[in-house]
């Protein structure tokens, strides 16, 4: 008798031990659902920026000057998972968008967002003719749009102010788009590669430009990132893009001179970058420099 109450009892006691891994199991998955993740790539002087949401949508902006991408999004993703939402193209310069040509050759991909300019050069014709091969939905950025991921997050699109659909220019940093990522009271600014004079007609806009993360335009350049420009923006966090003792010598000690107020997160110093957020609070892990 002794030994069947023995028995009972650790049954009883399994069992609930199955039932607190359970609930806990669901308890992880419910927090994790509510936590947007923006990871900020080290591909060297190049942009590319993963967003992930709470429930798996996954978004890329840019993807840097080479192949380096591929290895980033394959740690970042499953390997099963040969899927990305949308992919934004800030601007067809190299450095932007190199490493997409080949994303989109190994992924399906829900539709591409671009500034809608065009380039004479082999790598816009590559990424077009892929595009087109794949009748991968192409769509032009123009102020005034939203991406709605659900759940509360959006993408509202700053920059460009007019439709540059088909336009062909020899340098189209100016015609970037700017797009900030909304998720409750956390904000993330990026901005491509403006300079001065673009920022100047975002603030007359009057676009609300408040955020918590700013993504320096163009690398840390010093035609980009005014004073006036940061007070709008109010960050408290300032990401550069650029490549570790890159030739450019990006980014500027102006700019740095600038900034020292924020918390300053050189991408080629740190290595990969990412910022976890449930909408209220967030936190930085970085992994250490990777690319040369």
């Amino acid at each position: 008798m002794v030994f069947q109450e023995k028995n009972k009892i650790k049954i009883l006691i399994f069992l609930f031990l199955i039932a607190a891994l359970v609930w806990i199991d669901v308890f992880a998955e419910a927090k994790q659902s509510q936590t947007l993740k923006v990871e900020f790539f080290d591909v060297g002087q190049g942009d590319s920026i993963f967003v992930e949401t709470g429930d798996k949508k996954q978004i890329l902006i840019d993807g840097g000057p080479d192949l380096s991408v591929l290895e980033k999004i394959g740690r970042a993703i499953p390997f099963y998972d040969r899927y990305i939402d949308v992919i934004v193209l800030t601007h067809p310069e190299q450095d932007h968008l190199n490493g997409l040509i080949e994303i989109i050759k190994r992924y399906n991909v829900g539709a591409i967002i671009t500034s809608g300019i065009v380039r004479n050069t082999n790598q816009y014709r590559e990424w077009i003719k892929i595009i087109e091969q794949k009748n991968i939905p192409l769509y032009i950025a123009q102020r005034g749009g939203i991406i709605d991921f659900g759940n509360g997050i959006y993408l509202n699109i700053l920059h460009p102010f007019e439709n540059m659909d088909g336009k062909e220019l020899s340098d189209s940093n100016n015609y970037s788009i700017v797009s900030k990522l909304v998720y409750k009271n956390f904000d993330a600014l990026f901005t491509g590669d403006i300079e001065k004079s673009v920022e100047k007609k975002l603030i007359q806009s009057g676009i609300n430009l408040k955020s918590d993360i700013l993504k320096i335009a163009h690398h840390g350049s010093k035609t980009s990132t005014s004073e006036e420009f940061l007070k709008a923006v109010d960050a408290i966090v300032a990401v550069i893009q650029m490549g570790k003792d890159n030739q450019y010598g990006h980014p500027h000690q102006e700019v740095l001179e600038r900034l020292k107020n924020l918390r300053v997160l050189q991408i080629g110093e740190h290595g990969d970058t990412e910022i976890v957020t449930d909408g209220q609070f967030l936190s930085i892990f970085s992994r250490g420099s990777s690319a040369p």
